[in-house]
């Protein structure tokens, strides 16, 4: 589909940035390509996240190429329209559209891809390139570049430097500008009605999968390509297995449910956890950890503010986890030696927080040499803190045994604090209470 006006103007202003950022020399961007699932069956498509980011362009096997200070800076090398292939899966951009919907300077086909790059990376000092994808195309990319180089002796020109696109592209996404905040509000929205329907809707007897299955229906009739990670819709002492998705048991009376289910749309993520009773009610040590939790994750949010790091809000969720567990006797000693001895992590062994948006586990880094890097306001984040008893835990009392409670938020850094994107979404007990209560009715 062409982009809006809007999206194109917002694709020349990021390409301004990324050949800015270069200085010199050239980045060459592989797009994702298909993969087979069994047979000649794809999996679904989806592109790569960075070449997305730089062009728009939505399908594979292309190659994106731009040139600091070149008169025309912005290549494409895509596959040629087919009218055969457009019967069976649809038409393609093609050449044509690639200048024309696209905006490239200049189009090939992907097919001369060895024949017209040489001339161009012969010219390089340095290049940019993902140095972490492995597969056919970027090989092709790889073999040119050392082509390229190899020929230095008799040329005097050619690139090198080689330096990870990732350092250019990755800094420049992990501030979101408001077109991106606003498609992450809206996937987020999305995520937040499916979580609310399943706190409306789930009963006892029930399979996990037919949750999930609600769920994903939710994400897809809103405009979601679908979800943005496999979701986790764990039972009972499924919820302690941190990336549970087998999705396959029945859900029993009277035990929580934890589902980590986001949806994607227009190729950004959200990411959101809820935990609730499969009954209308928390029972008493359910209540006691979930508390914990949400206590831990009100005092993390509270603490995120420009200038402060991600370390420093894990270390506030995990001492408020600390002072819980220790007050329910599931760990023993003081605070501070709970923390220093990490004697913790036994219930609570994740990060409390990681960089969302194209990606659910974005890119940015997150220290800058040794010191950890502070927010500033575009960045988006979770906040995640959770705990997880192990059912044969025996030296831990036994109505704690078996209960895992993660609470997950999608949070902006604003100006003046943050806000909390997934907001919609109960967290209170009180709040969850009456929707269980209404399943039940």
């Amino acid at each position: 589909m062409r982009p809006s006006a809007d999206d194109r103007a917002l694709l020349r202003a990021r390409r301004a940035r990324v050949l800015d950022a270069m200085g010199e020399g050239v980045m060459l961007l592989p797009a994702a390509t298909e993969q087979l699932r069994s047979g000649d069956t794809h999996f679904p498509f989806r592109q790569d996240s960075d070449f997305g980011y730089v062009t728009g362009f939505p399908e594979p096997d292309a190659v994106a190429v731009l040139v600091a200070g070149a008169e025309k800076p912005y290549t494409l090398f895509v596959r040629q329209r087919d009218p055969e292939q457009a019967v069976w899966v649809g038409p393609r951009a093609g050449v044509e559209g690639a200048i024309e919907d696209y905006e490239a300077d200049v189009a090939h086909p992907l097919d001369v891809l060895e024949k017209e790059l040489p001339a161009v990376l012969g010219k390089a000092t340095q290049v940019f390139l993902p140095l972490g994808r492995e597969d056919a195309l970027t090989r092709r990319l790889w073999t040119l570049v050392r082509w390229a180089h190899a020929q230095r002796p008799r040329t005097g020109a050619g690139p090198s430097v080689l330096r990870d696109s990732g350092d250019i592209l990755h800094e420049l996404r992990l501030t979101k500008e408001p077109a991106e905040i606003a498609r992450l509000r809206d996937t987020i929205a999305i995520a937040a009605e499916a979580h609310r329907e399943a706190m409306r809707t789930v009963r006892p007897g029930m399979h996990e999968y037919e949750i999930e299955a609600m769920i994903d229906a939710i994400f897809r009739r809103r405009g979601a390509t679908g979800p943005a990670y496999p979701s986790i819709v764990a039972s009972g002492a499924n919820a302690t297995i941190l990336h549970y998705t087998a999705n396959d048991r029945p859900v029993a009376p009277d035990e929580l449910l934890l589902i980590d289910a986001g949806s994607e749309r227009a190729g950004y993520c959200a990411d959101v956890t809820r935990t609730f009773p499969t009954g209308r009610r928390y029972s008493p040590p359910q209540r006691d950890l979930y508390d914990a939790v949400l206590a831990s994750q009100l005092a993390a949010i509270a603490a995120a503010c420009p200038g402060t790091t991600l370390e420093a809000i894990h270390s506030t969720a995990v001492r408020v986890l600390v002072e819980a567990l220790l007050a329910l006797e599931l760990l023993s000693g003081s605070v501070d030696e709970a923390v220093e001895k990490e004697t913790y992590k036994r219930f609570y062994m994740h990060r409390t927080s990681h960089w969302l948006g194209r990606d659910v586990h974005d890119v940015g880094q997150y220290r800058i040499g040794d010191t950890p890097r502070a927010l500033e306001p575009g960045m988006v984040f979770t906040v995640e803190p959770g705990l997880y008893v192990p059912v044969d835990a025996d030296d831990v009392p036994a109505p704690f045994r078996g209960i895992g409670i993660r609470i997950e938020d999608d949070v902006l850094v604003t100006a003046s604090g943050v806000e909390v994107l997934s907001a919609a979404v109960p967290k209170q007990v009180e709040e969850i209470e009456t929707l269980r209560a209404a399943a039940h009715a």
